[in-house]
This record gives structure tokens, C-alpha cells and sequence, in this order.
């Protein structure tokens, strides 16, 4: 079976992690040659290991480190031509999707007796589910189909971590009180588990290894491919050892490029490489622009006494003002864990609502702090996530690839679940890719027969039936009225009308000026409920070198304050969940302040990307192994 893990490249990283099992590998180590025409192969070779250590990062080297170059040689470093390797499916992203997708091919291969057919996950985390971060209720139905024994006590790996659901209770809230509505029939939650996606996450990498999948974490995938009829050809991971300035350091090492008959984007919300492909294929010509909300969560240890395990709480209203459509949560799972979190929709449009500071004050409301008083938190995190639905659904194929799980869009707003239709929708292009690779044909694969099934799917059904709950609370009476409407839709209607309500306008547009909204001002946090930004940074365990390019680009910082701060006041500082964003005194500047952009801070959640008034922050790729390493998100 192939590994993510050669021997000769230990010493590239420090930060290594245990293997998780002994089993049997190939250690697959690289031979390249720049001067062979055909695109090189990994070679493995078979072998038993029994504890080998894995690095969490890039896993090997394909250009030798530059440790007598001299700093002021002038060196392009795309004269180096990059090596690459050849494979029947390249995935990007080690998500739920992309892992799936990896999976169901092998199986159809092994099943087929095809164990020489190639299926590599590319991850830029440097461990598969360390970017990893949900609520998390999960609805078990592709993970039965997949692998149907997953929670079998006879299956030494089964998934040991997931906590059945028990009740469900819905408040709306006041400042100080919770009343009880009902819940919705789309919010039920019988049959359900309540789980840390992240090691969830980690569990299907395991799993996926297993069956011979190429996992390989901490490769940041930076370009795609194109073959010169147009269709993608597969992508190249970003160079290392470049330095702030865009020059190469000593250490550089230039990117690699994978090739495939078939490439997956499962690169989740927003990807990076995934708006490409979208634009450069026209793929949202029939559909209606994607919105968008960003998730704030934590993870506490809380009294014993007040735990009650498999309990499930929502609540719509406070802190949120009644024109912002959101949410918020809490479950009780494991030994004595809480997920508590907060979904703040981007198309909020007071410039002065920071979504952290609102999450801040949702702890305090007595449903939450009553259960968090005397418990520890035990770990932070926040990601943009899809609310588009249905009507914001792109077409998934194209020449030489697809877009499966949430690069594409499949969360079910109002039944707050999106890990079924992701897992769902990468099993359905893997059938898809698997049936179009076997027919021979060496010509460009088109997966037509994807968007044929994924019509014919539950994704599709489910998602159709629930498409007019999220647009609904675009009225004058915004939350109240969307409640009103989405119940009707919930109880009665059930998607069975001729229409379908349009999004009004891409999220950023509907951010107002400062000087049309009220001022917010949050309170001082008290370190023990509530916290300040940089503290529950610190708990993300975000880390990026500082010496390379900004993956956070805006071509000119003075340009871009001078356009965005004079009408919104700094509304960069306030929507970034990390503290990324800053306006920093400066009299030197004829504004007063200064743009900063501490990119060290980025917990990569793409808000900045999303949220943007004038479209001018793109978010790339930074070094693969970088970012957030998430605990039990």
C-alpha cells in the first residue's frame, strides 16, 4: 500500500507524529530524472514497517536545498523546471469529500483487481483533519455506506469517538431569556451522531491508507494544470523557501506538479484553486452567486454535574440583530465536552458587528454560561461556511475534473448538516470517474454522468425541498419574518411551490457604510467566559513561517486603506476571527492609520476572501504544514 511518508525526508521538518498503527507499507521514495521526456514516476518499493515516524508536513523533496547560494545571487526560481509525477486521480483536500472520493475508488479498484490503479490526496495541513473544523452533527448515511460496520463494536477500526444524539431543544433568545419553539422537522436529530470532525477526519485518512489510497499531507497545492486542449491536466504544489521578499532562501525547493487523468477539488469552502476552475469554466453560469456565514467555535470541559450527555441545543436571536441571519449551538459529547459555536451569515450589513465579538457575547446569555461556568476551554476555531443551497449550486464537471463536497456547495442550512452530502457527493464522482477510466479512452474525461447522478441523488432532493428557508429572511422583517416563512416551508409547504427566492446580492455587497449603522461597542472580555482575540488564537495552534511571501494578497496595502477605511472604519479588524487584520496609528499616513496584515495569526477560515467590500483580498495558499492544528473541532 503507498504511503505519504518516504523515508529520506525526516529532516526537511521537525514537527513529526507517531504513526498510528503498524501495518503493512510501501515506502514510496523519489526517482526523478529532468532530462527523461516522460513524466516520472514515483517508485515504491514493498516492505513491512512496523513504527515509523511521519512528518506533518511536506512529505518529500524534489529539488536540493540551495545551501551555498549566496543572498545576493540573483536567481529565478522558475528556472528550475518541477518534476512531476503521473497518477489516474489527483484530490485536493483531505476533508470528508475528498477523502470519500479516495476511498470508494479504491475500493472499486481493489474490487476490480486493479491494485496498480492510482488514487493521490493532496492535504495542506500537516496532518490529515488538522484544518478540520464543524459543529458537529453528523447524519450517518454515506459513512454506512461506505463502510457499513464503522461503529461495529467487532470491528477493531471502528470510529470509537461518536456520541449518539439524545434530545433536541430549540430557544429563541432574548437578551436574558429563552423561550422555547418548536423545533424543526429538518433539525431532527434521531439516529444522528454527535462528533469531533476533526478526528473524524483523521479516522477516514486512516481509513483510506488502509485500502491504498496515496495520502499526502502538508503538499499545498498552488496551481492547476491545464493540457493544451483546455481541460485540466492536474495541479503543482507552491515552491518552499521563499522568502518575504519573493526572493529564494537557502533552503528553497520548488513546487511539484501532479498530473491526472482525473483531478477532485474537495478543497471545501471558498478553495482557493476551486474559484479558478469555477471562473475559467464558467461553472456558476446557471446558478446564482454562493453566500456564505463563518462558524465561530470552542470546545469546553464543563462540571460533570452539568453535563448531559447527546443533548442538542440551538438558538436563533440574540446577540444578533434581527437584520443578520444566524445561529448558534451546543452539544454535549465525549466525557464531559461541549461544542459551542455561533454561525454569523456574511452578508451582515453593519460594518461595526465584529462575529467574534458577537460569539463573545452569546456565551454570557444565561442558557450558555450557565452550563460553561466553572468548565476550561479547551480549544477555538472559526471557517467561512456554504449557505447558498440549492439555487447556488455550480455545475460540478468540467474537462478533466470535478467539484465535489463543499467546493461545490451541498450544506443543508436549515437541517445544519453538510458532512452526508459532501461524503455523498465525492462517492458519486468517484463511481463517475471510476466508470469513465475504465472505458479507455485516452481522450479528455468529461464526468458527465456525476452531474446525471448527483441529480438523481438525495443531495439533489433534499436540498431542492429546503431552497427558499435561507432567502426567506431577506424581507423587511428579516429574522421574524424568516422564521415565519421558513415554518411554513418547514410544516406545510415542504419545497412544493413553483418558486424558488433568489439570494440578493453576493455577501459583500451588502455591507452599508459606518457611517449609516449604528456603532457597536462589545465588552471587555473577563478571561474566564469570554476571551480576548489573541488568546483563543493561541488555542488554534495556528503557526506559519514569517520570512515568506503574504498568502493574504492585496497588491497595494495604501491603496486598499485608502479605499476601504474612510467609508467602513476598519471593518477588516472586525470581521477576521483572528486578528489578521489591523489599522494601526500612524501619523505619517494622511488617513491617521496604517493597514497591517498579520498573517501569522490566519486560521485560514477565508472570510477575508468573502467579506472584502471591494473584492481586493485574495486568499492563497501559504506553505503546506501551516495553519491551524485543530483539537477535537
Amino acid at each position: 500500500m503507498s504511503t505519504s511518508a518516504p523515508l529520506q525526508a525526516f529532516a526537511r521538518r521537525g514537527a513529526l507524529f507517531p504513526i498510528r498503527s503498524q501495518i503493512s507499507r510501501q515506502v514510496c521514495r523519489a526517482s526523478y530524472s529532468s532530462t527523461v521526456a516522460s513524466r516520472s514516476r514515483i517508485r515504491c518499493l514493498a516492505t513491512t514497517v512496523a513504527s515509523i515516524p511521519r512528518p506533518s508536513k511536506r512529505a518529500f523533496t524534489t529539488t536540493y536545498p540551495r545551501y551555498l547560494a549566496s543572498v545576493e545571487e540573483k536567481f529565478d526560481p522558475n528556472s528550475i523546471e518541477r518534476e512531476s509525477d503521473e497518477v489516474d486521480v489527483c484530490i485536493i483536500g483531505g476533508g470528508p469529500a475528498g477523502l470519500s472520493a479516495a476511498i470508494r475508488l479504491k475500493q472499486l479498484a481493489n474490487e476490480a483487481g486493479n491494485e496498480d490503479f492510482r488514487v493521490l490526496l493532496l492535504e495542506k495541513a500537516g496532518e490529515i483533519g488538522a484544518h478540520i473544523l464543524s459543529g458537529a452533527v453528523i447524519q450517518p448515511s454515506a459513512v454506512s455506506e461506505l463502510f457499513p460496520d464503522w461503529l461495529d463494536e467487532n470491528n477493531e477500526n471502528r470510529f470509537q469517538h461518536a456520541t449518539p444524539a439524545g434530545s433536541d431543544k430549540m430557544r429563541f433568545l432574548t437578551k436574558s431569556a429563552a423561550i422555547p419553539i418548536p423545533t424543526p422537522p429538518q433539525m431532527n436529530n434521531h439516529g444522528n451522531y454527535i462528533v469531533s470532525l476533526n478526528e473524524f477526519t483523521k479516522w477516514l485518512g486512516e481509513r483510506a491508507e488502509e485500502v491504498g489510497v496515496e495520502v499526502y499531507p502538508g503538499f499545498a497545492a498552488s496551481e492547476v494544470l491545464y493540457s493544451s486542449d483546455g481541460s485540466v491536466k492536474g495541479v503543482a504544489t507552491n515552491d518552499l523557501g521563499i522568502a518575504r521578499d519573493g526572493k529564494p532562501k537557502d533552503n528553497f525547493e520548488r513546487g511539484m506538479e501532479f498530473h491526472a487523468r482525473v483531478t477532485m477539488f474537495a478543497e471545501g469552502c471558498h478553495g482557493s484553486l476551486t474559484k479558478q476552475v469555477i471562473n475559467k469554466f464558467d461553472l456558476r453560469r446557471d446558478s446564482q452567486p454562493q453566500t456564505y456565514g463563518l462558524g465561530l467555535k470552542e470546545v469546553w470541559e464543563i462540571d460533570p454535574a452539568k453535563f448531559n450527555k447527546g443533548q442538542i441545543v440551538h438558538s436563533l436571536g440574540y446577540p444578533l440583530p434581527s437584520d443578520t441571519y444566524g445561529g448558534a449551538w451546543m452539544y454535549h459529547f465525549g466525557d464531559n465536552l461541549v461544542s459551542i459555536g455561533l454561525v454569523v451569515a456574511l452578508d451582515y450589513p453593519n460594518p461595526w458587528l465584529s462575529p467574534y465579538g458577537e460569539f463573545q457575547k452569546l456565551k454570557q446569555h444565561p442558557l450558555y454560561r450557565s452550563v460553561l461556568e466553572g468548565g476550561k476551554c479547551l480549544s477555538y476555531g472559526a471557517r467561512a461556511l456554504i449557505e447558498g443551497g440549492f439555487q447556488s449550486i455550480p455545475k460540478v464537471a468540467f474537462p478533466g475534473g470535478a467539484l465535489i463536497g463543499d467546493s461545490a456547495g451541498f450544506v443543508n442550512v436549515p437541517k445544519v448538516k453538510g458532512t452526508h452530502n459532501a461524503m455523498k457527493s465525492g462517492m458519486l464522482a468517484a463511481e463517475a470517474a471510476w466508470t469513465a477510466l475504465s472505458e479507455g479512452d485516452s481522450s479528455s474525461v468529461f464526468l458527465y454522468s456525476y452531474e446525471d447522478s448527483l441529480r438523481k441523488s438525495e443531495i439533489w432532493k433534499e436540498l431542492k425541498e429546503v431552497r427558499n428557508m435561507r432567502p426567506s429572511f431577506h424581507n423587511p422583517l428579516g429574522v421574524y419574518g424568516g422564521v415565519m416563512y421558513s415554518g411554513l416551508e418547514a410544516y406545510v409547504l415542504k419545497g412544493r411551490v413553483p418558486w424558488t427566492l433568489k439570494h440578493k446580492h453576493r455577501d459583500h455587497a451588502a455591507t452599508k457604510h459606518a457611517d449609516q449603522c449604528p456603532k457597536i461597542e462589545y465588552p471587555k472580555p473577563d478571561g474566564k467566559i469570554t476571551f480576548d482575540i489573541l488568546t483563543s488564537v493561541s488555542r488554534t495552534g495556528t503557526n506559519h513561517e514569517e520570512d515568506q511571501p503574504v498568502h493574504l494578497q492585496v497588491k497595494d496595502w495604501e491603496a486598499h486603506a485608502n479605499e476601504t477605511w474612510p467609508a467602513y472604519k476598519g471593518l477588516e479588524n472586525r470581521f477576521c476571527p483572528a486578528g489578521v487584520y489591523e489599522y494601526v496609528e500612524d501619523d505619517s499616513k494622511s488617513l491617521g492609520v496604517r493597514f497591517q496584515i498579520n498573517a501569522q495569526n490566519c486560521i485560514h477560515c477565508k472570510t477575508c476572501d468573502i467579506k472584502a467590500p471591494h473584492q481586493d483580498i485574495n486568499w492563497a495558499v501559504p506553505q503546506g504544514g501551516e495553519g491551524p492544528k485543530y483539537y477535537k473541532t
